[in-house]
Order: C-alpha cells, then sequence, then structure tokens
C-alpha cells in the first residue's frame, strides 16, 4: 500500500534557501515537494490549482501581488482556512511570533534551527499540532509572564486600597470571619468589599479567583506579606 504523502509548498525569496530546503526533504518518503516560489503572486497560483497540506513561508517577501509579513500570512488564513502553515524566518522577535500563533500560523522556525526541526515541524503541524522554535519558545516565555505581570498591576490598580487588602488575605487562605476580625471590621463589610473586588477582576466565583491569582503569580502569598498595591485609597 502506498504511503500517504504530505503535499508542501515552499516560498522565500532567496533561491539557495529553496535549493538547501528542497535538499533536506528529498529524500523523507513522507514529504512530496509540490511546488516552489519567490513571492506571493506565485503562490496563490499554485494554491488554486493544487492540494497543498502544508506552507513552509518566509515572513519578509517583498513585491508579491498580495504581500508579505502579517498581512499576506492573515489572508491565507481567511482564503485557505484548512491550510497548515509553518513561517520559517530570520526575525527574532517573540512578540512577532506569538502574534502570527495567534492568528493561527501552526508553526514559527527560526532560519538558524537546524533543518532537522523543519521536518519535524511539517509532520507536527499537518497532524494539527503546532511545533515553536526552541529559541521563541524561551523568549515567548518570557514575554507571556511579562504581559501577565502587567495585566496584574492593572487589574489590581482598578481596586481600592481596602478591596486589595481583602484579596489579599482571602487568596492566602483567611475566610471571610478572620479577614473581618484581622482588619477591624463587620463580615459584611469584608463580604461587599470582596464581591466588589471580584467583579473589578472580572471574576464570578472563588475558584476563578484563586486561578487568577495562581496565573498572575499571588498564589504563593501569604498574610504577613506586604501589602498588595492599589492606586485608589477608599
Amino acid at each position: 500500500m502506498a504511503i500517504a504523502k504530505i503535499n508542501v509548498v515552499l516560498v522565500d525569496d532567496h533561491p539557495l534557501l529553496l535549493s538547501g530546503i528542497k535538499h533536506e526533504i528529498a529524500n523523507v518518503g513522507t514529504i512530496k515537494l509540490v511546488g516552489m516560489t519567490h513571492n506571493s503572486t506565485e503562490l496563490m497560483d499554485i494554491l488554486d490549482s493544487i492540494r497543498i497540506d502544508v506552507l513552509v513561508t518566509d515572513y519578509a517577501m517583498p513585491g508579491g501581488e498580495y504581500g508579505d509579513g502579517m498581512h499576506l500570512l492573515s489572508f491565507l488564513r481567511r482564503r485557505y482556512p484548512d491550510l497548515k502553515i509553518i513561517v520559517f524566518t530570520a526575525i527574532t522577535n517573540p512578540a512577532i511570533a506569538n502574534e502570527m500563533m495567534r492568528i493561527g500560523v501552526r508553526s514559527v522556525l527560526n532560519k538558524i534551527d537546524d533543518a532537522g526541526r523543519l521536518i519535524s515541524a511539517i509532520h507536527a503541524v499537518y497532524t494539527g499540532a503546532k511545533y515553536i522554535s526552541p529559541s521563541y519558545d524561551l523568549a515567548s516565555r518570557v514575554l507571556l509572564q511579562q504581559n501577565k505581570e502587567a495585566a496584574c498591576i492593572g487589574a489590581l490598580d482598578s481596586l481600592s486600597k481596602r478591596e486589595a487588602e481583602v484579596v489579599r488575605l482571602y487568596i492566602s487562605g483567611m475566610c471571610i470571619d478572620s479577614i473581618a476580625a484581622h482588619l477591624h471590621r463587620t463580615k459584611q463589610t469584608v463580604s461587599a468589599q470582596k464581591m466588589s473586588a471580584l467583579r473589578k477582576l472580572g471574576v464570578e466565583r472563588d475558584a476563578q479567583l484563586f486561578q487568577w491569582a495562581f496565573e498572575m503569580g499571588l498564589g504563593t502569598q501569604n498574610a504577613d506579606s506586604p501589602e498588595v498595591s492599589a492606586s485608589n485609597p477608599q
């Protein structure tokens, strides 16, 4: 029985790079290279005439009728929603890599990566998985953590000082009665401040609050830790 092969097309405006990739995948029995091109105009001609499973494309390719970069990728996602896209680029900015993955690119690889990673990425995205270069992955994790920290600061800034105190103590494990005694407030006041904080943070249940705190890195705080800052003194 013949083995089903993955139909792949390569797009890059550097002929030597195309030749190198072609050489690397020539002996891979599960991959069939059905086209190579240098710009978005030629790419559309191929996509409209042949069934393509996986597209391997550069990010910056000036000169094509359909442009390049994020504009081209967004267009491809709309016009060919089933096409699996791998971006093989020299761009090292993790924010751009994250944005490409967000709009539906299945894999982002750096051109300094070993060619074997491209083979792995083709197989991975064909089966529906995602694959990202380790160089982007590490940077992306850092960027993601920075984004979470910024979001945490923004959310906490929306709380009053008293609401922030209640949230800090509650996620440290204290119950409403204990918080009321600790802060010398009534249980009704503490409960109202907690509910107001939940609304401002956009969560509805205690489980969501603890999940939010964990994701924002607040889950290890305790009642003796420094107060969570808040911009509103009321």
